[in-house]
């Protein structure tokens, strides 16, 4: 009788205790994941970070960081270089149908501040550093990206005024990053993004890409469209001496690359443009209008518009624009037929592939 209470005690008391230690671990785990995260922030050389709190979902298999931010350790200003509200990293269920293990990351308002005066002494080892540290605080692969009201901006705060220059209201899908669900040989994932830019312009991101690669195919289109050109004058200011006092700015692009060969183009244009502001001193009145009087030349008259077509092309090493076309399409936009404000449709991922083609037989050649 006594060995059959003290079997039935233990076959009672092994389960508890696995219980009480699966209870104390997931207890624990939060707390060992976030030192975990600060550990890996805090090995990252020149800089310095830390997240507020983490949480855990075993059912979804997913941690969630909140208040994760980075900077750099001789930092002049007090701007995060990286902040992000919240980053809820999961595993995608659905890839596990195809016997992939790869996960889903979504930011919620991360921000990427670029303060000039903060990076004037970084090197490409320091981007390794820090964005292989972020990497690293997804365990798996990642295959599907989501970024819910992101800000990216570059600043100048040794200017008067600041130069500010941002994009704001990120949201970006990004799907197939890791070929889960390949239906192509080519450009398998897909990415699309919104966002507004200083001047409150719309700015629209569409394309197709394969990332698997060590130097990512990628064939996307770019619009920007309605920003108040005033809200430029921080950095038309300092580096050409001019402001404007109206107009409307816009700028659209495509550009393909294939095995490391960029080709594609990008095309300002200026709307409505005036330059005086009688704000201005006597000097910066007489090259104003001295810069004004080009551009009364240069403009459609018809349209009220500056614009130019900026052809880009070649090895990523060395990418060069085309200086003669780029002068001419001025002139062409001024005195022949007015560019459109919208994206052209005629750069292919095709084009991209010819080049790197003819590229790798004058490689040979050498």
């Amino acid at each position: 009788m006594k060995k059959r209470k003290i079997y039935k005690k233990k076959r009672f008391a092994i389960p508890i205790a696995i219980l009480v230690v699966v209870f104390v671990a997931r207890l624990l785990l939060p707390t060992l994941v976030k030192n975990y995260v600060n550990n890996v922030l805090a090995d990252i050389p020149g800089y310095y970070g830390q997240v507020k709190d983490i949480d855990i979902s075993l059912i979804r298999g997913a941690y969630v960081i909140h208040s994760l931010y980075l900077n750099k350790q001789e930092a002049k200003s007090q701007v995060p270089f990286i902040a992000i509200k919240k980053t809820d990293i999961s595993i995608q269920w659905k890839a596990l149908l195809n016997g992939k293990i790869v996960s889903e990351l979504d930011l919620e308002e991360p921000s990427f501040i670029y303060v000039f005066e903060d990076h004037k002494k970084q090197d490409s080892t320091d981007i390794d550093d820090w964005s292989k540290a972020l990497t690293n605080l997804v365990p798996i692969d990642i295959n599907h990206l989501t970024i819910k009201n992101g800000k990216v901006g570059f600043v100048e705060i040794n200017t008067n005024p600041n130069v500010d220059l941002h994009l704001n209201s990120i949201n970006l899908q990004a799907a197939n990053l890791k070929n889960v669900a390949q239906k192509s040989r080519n450009l398998p994932s897909t990415l699309t993004a919104t966002a507004v830019s200083i001047g409150n312009g719309k700015v629209l991101l569409d394309g197709k890409m394969d990332l698997v690669k060590e130097i990512p195919d990628i064939d996307i289109s770019l619009s920007l469209e309605s920003a108040d050109a005033k809200a430029l004058n921080s950095f038309t200011n300092h580096y050409a001496g001019i402001d404007f006092s109206e107009g409307n700015f816009g700028l659209y692009s495509e550009i393909a690359i294939a095995d490391g060969y960029l080709t594609g183009y990008f095309k300002p244009i200026l709307k409505d443009a005036k330059l005086i502001n009688k704000e201005d001193g006597f000097f910066e009145t007489i090259w104003e209008g001295f810069v004004g009087f080009f551009k009364f030349i240069l403009k459609n008259q018809k349209q009220n518009t500056l614009a130019t077509k900026i052809p880009v092309q070649g090895d990523l090493t060395n990418v060069k624009t085309k200086i003669f076309p780029t002068v001419t399409n001025i002139f062409k936009n001024a005195w022949v037929s007015a560019f459109k404000d919208k994206v052209d449709n005629n750069i292919e991922f095709e084009d991209a592939e010819k080049g790197a083609d003819k590229n790798k037989k004058k490689q040979k050649k050498k």
